[in-house]
Order: structure tokens, then C-alpha cells, then sequence
């Protein structure tokens, strides 16, 4: 009786976490990862354009940012950290720039950021927020969790901290 009883209660919270996630500030989400947007190699840094097939078979944390948002640079040091965590275990991060100014859509004043906060992984530049719509995006910063299918599993809004996991 003590296993239904538990089985209920993780099964109400689940269908909670479901119903909600597209609402709430986190939570899981169970979407397909839609195609990334930008194809030119022009608008992608550190990498050649990337297809979402290039993810397969590896977990992938994409995450949207602005250079200029304060709660996006300071969450470098935790992205860092999760890239040497997971090095060498199918784990790799996508950053996908959605600028918020007009001086944060030149290619120049990315690339000096991206020099600036040490950031080596893929880069796409989303300057039309053409990719932040497919995603229903409406954060800076925000993070998804994308498994092995290429299923969005998880997303978290907001500045993060070294020890989050």
C-alpha cells in the first residue's frame, strides 16, 4: 500500500511538472529540440554552423545570453565549471546570443566578449530572435538541458552559481 501511495504522489508531481513547466520559471519540459536557425557560417563562433544531429548521442546544455546582461556574464564561471566537470563525458554547451541591444548584434563586439568571459564552446549568433521564438524563449539568461534524442528534458531561468548542479 506504502509503494501506491508513493507511486501517487511522484505521479501527481510529475503530471504538475508537465502541466506547468511551460509556465513557470523552470521545470521539465519534454519538447524536441527544434533545429538551430543560423546556417551561415558567418553567425556562428568557435565552430562551423551546427545542425541538432551534430548533438546526437551526447547531453547538451544550450543556453541564451546577452553579453551586456550582468545575470548572463555572471553565470561564466558555473558554465566553466560544468565544461570541466562533464569534459570527456558526451557533455558539451551551445550558447545561442540573443542580443538585447543594437551594439550587442555586431559580430566584432561579440567575439571580444567572447575573448573576455573565455568561452570556447559553439556560439550562434540569434540577432533576429528568429531561434529564441522556436524555443519560446523569454529569458536572459536561460538554460536547456537536451538528452541524448535530442529531447529538451529541463530549463532553468536565471543567473547561476558555482555549486548549483
Amino acid at each position: 500500500m506504502r509503494i501506491v501511495k508513493t507511486f501517487k504522489v511522484a505521479f501527481a508531481a510529475a503530471v504538475c511538472a508537465l502541466v506547468f513547466a511551460g509556465e513557470a520559471e523552470g521545470g521539465f519540459v519534454y519538447t524536441r529540440l527544434p533545429e538551430f536557425t543560423s546556417e551561415g557560417r558567418g553567425e556562428w563562433i568557435n565552430s562551423p554552423p551546427l545542425k541538432k544531429t551534430n548533438l546526437a548521442g551526447g547531453v547538451t546544455l544550450i543556453y541564451f545570453w546577452t553579453f551586456d546582461c550582468w545575470n548572463s556574464y555572471r553565470s561564466f564561471p558555473w558554465l566553466h565549471m560544468l565544461e570541466k566537470r562533464f569534459a570527456g563525458k558526451g557533455f558539451r554547451l551551445v550558447g545561442i546570443h540573443t542580443p538585447e541591444f543594437e551594439h550587442e548584434k555586431s559580430r566584432k563586439n561579440l567575439e571580444s566578449k567572447i575573448k573576455e568571459f573565455r568561452v570556447t564552446h559553439p556560439v550562434m549568433m540569434d540577432n533576429r530572435f528568429v531561434y529564441w521564438k522556436k524555443m519560446k524563449n523569454r529569458y536572459w539568461p536561460a538554460f536547456y538541458l537536451v538528452d541524448r534524442d535530442g529531447v529538451v528534458v529541463y530549463r532553468m531561468i536565471g543567473e547561476t552559481h558555482i555549486g548549483q548542479e
